[in-house]
């Protein structure tokens, strides 16, 4: 059975919303006017590299049936129509007062919401017993966005593939870089569960020319697995960010990799003190040799040196709950103090942010 998914986010979003139409659901993405319109005429180009080939191909949306697209602006969504939802926007990107407006109207809807950002919304931190209590509020650029949803209606999936939209084509293009899965843990409730399982099932089946497609969605029954990222930001991403210019994962990994390795292993420590088992988390060695192929900065530091005022703060975050447990990490702590530092320059200077 056709599903309909709202997507909100057009870029990054577009990758889940490829595959879930190659799969034969029906997709709408959330985004401004402009990209809504560009996106209704043109449909969505996402271009991913095939096992065994050499070069990327591209997957028009345009050419994928029986699953339909189309783009809207967070005031013309029509919540009725919709199994599921998609936030797949950067975290600062909610407190936009048309988003904030939709996002009560998802609430009040009680439809379930998977994540796929990187800074988890805060109803799913609500679910783990370790972190129900705590004060984490500080982290998010407005916590009150979140207020409305039911902890047991928001889940969280590891946005482990690497996309980025080039910076000289369209809003409708992404270059999938590095096309690892998806991973989700599971709702609260079995009824949509058995939604998400049907769309990972579908995906998983989807071939382009008899040819398997990566960038799979698997579902987990722990809410540990998205936590494994943690690790991974705290390690490469948020290290992109440098007193001076962005440097790449790559060499924020491989320039200390003892270094590196000391943060990874204590994050991921502090995932098992929340509960996770050593099975949900991936092993530092994996992570490195992946990092070997990320020659870009993350897309936060990249934010970061465009001007941007906020950012997903994951670093914080992490450095909060590592803070309140009683395992604070000077290193961790040096990483939010940089990241701090470079924000309040754009802010001084009147950075306006990025989109």
């Amino acid at each position: 059975m056709a599903r309909n998914v709202l997507i909100l986010g057009a870029s990054y979003g577009s990758l889940l919303g490829t595959k879930l139409l190659m799969a034969g659901h029906n997709v709408t993405l959330v985004c401004r006017a402009k990209t809504a319109e560009l996106i209704n005429r043109d449909g969505t180009e996402v271009r991913i590299k095939l096992r065994d080939e050499a070069t990327h191909r591209a997957i028009f949306s345009r050419d994928l049936r029986p699953g339909k697209l189309d783009a809207v602006t967070p005031q013309n969504v029509d919540l009725s129509r919709y199994d599921l939802v998609g936030l797949a926007m950067q975290e600062p990107q909610y407190t936009n007062h048309t988003v904030r407006m939709l996002m009560v109207k998802i609430a009040a809807a009680k439809l379930p919401c998977l994540s796929i950002m990187n800074m988890p919304p805060l109803p799913y931190l609500k679910r783990i017993p370790a972190l129900a209590d705590m004060d984490l509020e500080e982290a998010y650029t407005n916590a009150q966005v979140w207020e409305r949803f039911e902890p047991g209606l928001v889940t969280l999936c590891s946005p482990d593939p690497q996309a980025f939209r080039p910076p000289e084509e369209a809003a409708n293009v992404l270059h999938v870089g590095l096309p690892t899965n998806f991973k989700a843990s599971a709702f609260a409730d079995e009824k949509h569960n058995k939604v998400l399982r049907e769309l990972e099932a579908d995906i998983d089946a989807v071939t382009l020319d008899g040819k398997d497609v990566p960038v799979k969605l698997k579902v987990f029954d722990s809410l540990f697995v998205p936590l494994a990222k943690w690790s991974m930001l705290l390690t490469g991403n948020y290290r992109c960010i440098t007193p001076q210019e962005p440097q790449s994962i790559r060499d924020a990994v491989h320039g200390d990799l003892k270094r590196s390795q000391t943060i990874y292993d204590h994050v991921d420590a502090i995932a098992r003190r929340l509960g996770a088992d050593p099975e949900d988390q991936v092993p530092f060695a994996k992570y490195a040799k992946a990092a070997e192929s990320l020659l870009k900065p993350s897309s936060a530091a990249r934010a970061v040196a465009s001007g941007a005022p906020f950012i997903e703060r994951v670093d914080l975050l992490v450095k909060l709950i590592s803070h309140q447990l009683g395992v604070p990490n000077a290193e961790i702590d040096r990483t939010v103090d940089t990241v701090d530092q470079k924000l309040n320059e754009k802010i001084v200077q009147g950075g306006s942010g990025a989109e």
